[in-house]
């Protein structure tokens, strides 16, 4: 049982939740949903007895039983200096076989048994070719498990889980889901934090609907997501994408986000144009980024995907990549012209972020070429240029381990513009704060230190990092996996502008086939380091009369995760350690504060 009653959480003279009650029943699972920066991650850490630096909790908070914990950034939750199973075989020995799990079944068998049988449950291989790895060595998806599977050797009764799908393909985030749904079903008590509103309606009997730290509407699932009372409630759900574009012509709905409309067309037609300045329809008013006004984007809206090709801004010719001995990636080829948008699509450890990487010169190919306007660069950043090494910018998918903890957000962006534009510290003060704007975020969520940012936050703070440098080639690795519908909405539309006004080239990597559909002008799958399918109708099948259906002859990536993707019509009614628990309590929470 967890029983929370008038949660509050302040920091630095502002609220982060502000009288927050719920509770939870063994078995059953509670949804937390909002933008970034709502008090998700705040109220999930309260129930571990957690707390970031500087933040007094009060209010009650009651939790029976072992609480397990999934962190929404993986890579922060592993030490990077210790292999994976030598973390396994410790968190597997301090929960020592014979212990008592949930709905009765026992821990039983060796370690060696045990850890095997989590590998499995999250599908990883469970031989020395994950033991002796280092989480470095692990895809965004695999670390995801990896955690997964030190959770599992806890045997919590319950689990507080931030954000466990972000960055997972659709497959892999099926498995996940699934492996949560079995533990519910074993009498965990789950608590999901979750801007991914498919999982919410796979999994929760009952959702909060958190803004500015305050609860704005709770119920069961299935009543707020099918009838929400709330407006911030159905702005988040008008703002999902579709997985799939519509077919024919598009016209924005009222209160769709979009900054251009296109007329209709086939993707390859090279036929039209996207005029600029559009204005929605309903209101006759420009649409503006975070305006409050939030849809679905079109396929054809706000994207110059329909425009005449440019010149060709990125060439990628026969890369070949390694991880030590391992070959991961195998004679890749691939072009962008200036100002497309060129999308890497595969499972997690398909190759996808290796490939960017050597892009953007942080992995150094075994052969091969990255060419940049017909022009080499070196295949190690070290050896690049300033001016080639700003021209190419990366934005990390996880925000948090690419800043400096000890360092404000606007001291970190502003030395973009110092070290990569020349900029004296005024100026670049400034610049930084303007981008950071632009992306919607304050001058005091500039002001603090990573740590004091969401983490969705944080990856706009990134992405506004990356801008500064004045890119010809942006290469966004899942940018938006921790960001709400409205929000997301939002940052797509930057980057669509981007594009049309400076001729900005993507290279998106992500597994939201909404984004993709939004964004991606030409789409590259990939499977074991190999280009398996691409093309501009490599994504844009034909519409079936099921959503979920794939064209026919795609490539299985796109099979699966059409029919696996969590969706339900009826939808039932300091970051901590991964595998750290917390013991059964009842804890009046008033006045405690962070050092």
């Amino acid at each position: 049982m967890i029983r929370v009653v008038g949660l509050r959480a302040e920091a630095g003279g502002g609220t982060l939740v502000d009288g927050v009650s719920f509770q939870l029943a063994p078995g059953r699972v509670l949804a937390l949903v909002g933008a970034s920066g709502s008090g998700k991650t705040t109220i999930g850490r309260a129930l571990l007895g957690e707390h970031a630096p500087g933040v007094v909790l009060s209010g009650t908070v009651e939790v029976a039983g072992t609480v397990g914990y999934l962190p929404q950034h993986p890579a922060s939750a592993l030490n990077p200096v210790r292999r994976a199973g030598a973390v396994l075989r410790e968190v597997a020995g301090r929960h020592a076989p014979g212990g008592a799990v949930p709905g009765g079944a026992v821990m039983n068998g060796s370690v060696a048994d045990r850890i095997s049988s989590v590998l499995r449950r999250v599908d990883l291989p469970a031989g020395e070719g994950v033991a002796r790895r280092y989480p470095h060595e692990f895809s965004g998806g695999q670390q995801q498990r990896l955690v997964l599977a030190q959770t599992l050797l806890t045997a919590p009764s319950a689990i507080v889980a931030d954000e466990p799908t972000t960055g997972q393909d659709a497959i892999t985030k099926r498995e996940v889901v699934d492996a949560l749904a079995d533990l519910v079903r074993q009498g965990i008590a789950l608590v999901l934090l979750s801007h991914d509103l498919d999982v919410v309606r796979t999994l929760a009997d009952h959702v909060v609907v958190l803004r500015g730290g305050r609860a704005v509407e709770s119920g069961p699932a299935g009543e707020v997501l099918a009838r929400p009372r709330h407006d911030y409630t159905r702005r988040l759900l008008a703002a999902r994408l579709p997985a799939v574009p519509p077919s024919g012509p598009v016209v924005p709905s009222p209160g769709a986000m979009s900054s251009s409309t296109g007329q209709e067309g086939s993707p390859s037609s090279g036929e039209v144009v996207p005029s600029p300045g559009a204005v929605n329809s309903s209101t006759g008013r420009g649409w503006g980024l975070f305006s409050g006004e939030a849809g679905r984007p079109s396929r054809q809206a706000a994207s110059p995907r329909n425009a005449v090709p440019g010149p060709v801004r990125l060439d990628v010719v026969g890369l070949t990549a390694r991880h030590r001995s391992v070959p991961v990636l195998h004679d890749v080829s691939l072009r962008v012209a200036a100002g497309r948008c060129l999308a890497l699509v595969g499972r997690s450890g398909s190759g996808k972020t290796t490939l960017a990487r050597c892009v953007a010169g942080l992995h150094e190919p075994a052969r091969g070429a990255v060419l940049l306007d017909g022009r080499p660069l070196a295949g190690a950043l070290s050896r690049r240029r300033r001016e080639d090494v700003a021209r190419v910018q990366y934005v990390f998918q996880d925000a948090h381990a690419s800043f400096d903890p000890n360092r404000t957000v606007a001291d970190q962006v502003s030395r973009t513009a110092v070290r990569l534009r020349g900029l004296r510290s005024g100026a670049a003060r400034d610049a930084a704060l303007e981008m950071l704007e632009r992306v919607g975020l304050g001058a005091a969520s500039a002001a603090r230190r990573p740590t004091g940012l969401s983490g969705g936050e944080l990856q706009r703070a990134a992405l506004a990092r990356a801008l500064l440098a004045s890119p010809e080639v942006l290469v966004c690795d899942e940018i938006t996996s921790g960001l709400d519908t409205i929000t997301q909405a939002g940052v797509l539309d930057l980057l669509d502008e981007l594009r049309r006004e400076s001729g900005l080239t993507l290279v998106l990597i992500s597994h939201d086939m909404g984004v993709v559909a939004r964004l991606a002008d030409h789409v590259v799958i990939l499977s074991g380091g190999r280009v398996v399918e691409e093309g501009a109708e490599a994504f844009w099948w034909s519409p079936a009369t099921s959503a979920h259906d794939a064209r026919d002859g795609a490539h299985e990536y796109f099979q699966t995760p059409r029919s696996e993707t969590p969706r339900s019509e009826t939808p039932r009614s300091e970051t901590p350690r991964s595998g750290d628990t917390r013991p059964g309590r009842a804890v009046r929470t008033e006045g405690r504060a962070g050092g």
